[in-house]
């Protein structure tokens, strides 16, 4: 390839269509006013990449991946206050303000915002990618590239943790312990939260589990079947949804005591079935969360940086390359990888890019 091909284009995992990725080359996008682009370092893989891939919602010719962090590369006009090698990561568009979740304090489901980041072609699964200027916050020298990939998700649990809002002596059931679940247990357990249950089929997330903070786990099939009209022994306070599935949403549910609150963060293509007569009678809400908190990306940093959480425990140990991309969607989807898998688009490729 000719080196100013080279140097003009850069790599990228590209959705193709029909549950298949590969590696591309693509135009390095250049920014406009207002604009910064961002030499990414790591972005992780989300559990809606899997639904996007996998059970091919995606666009075909599309860029995944919104968990990055990176280092400014290149300023457009009119961009202030920011360098060339800053490294930085993006939080989402504000809210308005004036409708009715922002002036409730719900500014994830904010009126006037637009399609979630994940649903952009141009991701972070590449070696560059674009982001305005506004959204850009400084990540801490105490946190490094491959904590400071861990934000994003960490501001969405953050977020369930404020429309939840668990006291110390409650007790608490997770169900499933996938990346997501492993950051619900570790944040509970830095808010001071010691009774986590941990409901997960794979013997390696369990373990994992009980690493990041939970003081119990357990098999679904262990979860006990809630009687008629009223609580399990032992119910729960809380419950969170991490896993998508409909079957541990119901189960979830089930497991609450009176006034019990179920906060679902877990997305899934099958819609789970609830027991109306049971939230009637034990007074149970059953509340969806979405995004993020309104600076909950700037308090996703500073609890990173407080080394409250045990990072190490929380990321898979193996980064991968763009070309390993889909095989650890595979991994992640199918319980092979213990934690937050993170896409090193520097890394040596074993495949050649086309």
């Amino acid at each position: 390839m000719p080196e100013t091909d080279t140097h003009a284009h850069m790599a990228a995992a590209v959705y193709t269509g029909g549950g298949s990725m590969a590696v591309q080359r693509r135009p390095i996008p250049r920014p406009g006013a207002d604009q910064v682009r961002i030499e990414v370092a790591r972005c992780g893989i989300c559990g809606t990449d899997l639904h996007l891939v996998l059970e091919h919602y995606a666009r075909p010719g599309s860029v995944l991946g919104h968990e990055w962090c990176g280092r400014i590369a290149e300023l457009g006009d009119g961009v202030e206050g920011w360098a060339v090698g800053d490294r930085v990561v993006a939080g989402p568009r504000h809210g308005c303000g004036a409708c009715r979740a922002c002036r409730t304090g719900r500014p994830a489901v904010c009126r006037q915002r637009g399609a979630a980041e994940y649903f952009s072609p141009d991701g972070a699964f590449a070696e560059y990618v674009l982001v305005d200027a506004t959204r850009l916050i400084a990540v801490p020298d105490e946190v490094d590239d491959r904590a400071a990939a861990l934000t994003e998700p960490l501001a969405v649990v953050l977020h369930a943790l404020t429309l939840a809002a668990p006291q110390p002596g409650d007790r608490v059931l997770v169900t499933g312990a996938g990346p997501l679940g492993l950051l619900v247990v570790a944040a509970l357990r830095a808010r001071g939260i010691e009774h986590i249950t941990v409901s997960e089929p794979a013997p390696l997330r369990r373990t994992q589990a009980e690493r990041v903070g939970a003081s119990r786990t357990l098999e679904p099939v262990e979860l006990p079947e809630p009687p008629m009209g009223e609580p399990v022994a032992d119910a729960y306070d809380i419950a969170f949804e991490c896993s998508g599935r409909a079957d541990a949403a119901t189960a979830a549910l089930g497991q609450l005591d009176r006034a019990g609150i179920l906060v679902v963060l877990g997305t899934g293509s099958e819609a789970p079935r609830f027991n109306h007569n049971r939230m009637i009678v034990l007074e149970l809400t059953a509340i969806g969360s979405y995004n993020y908190d309104d600076g909950g990306f700037r308090d996703a940093l500073a609890l990173l940086a407080s080394g409250a959480l045990p990072i190490g425990d929380l990321l898979d140990p193996d980064d991968v390359a763009l070309d390993g991309v889909f095989d650890a969607i595979v991994g992640s989807a199918d319980g092979r990888r213990r934690g937050k898998v993170l896409v090193d688009p520097s890394a040596k490729q074993e495949t050649r890019t086309v």
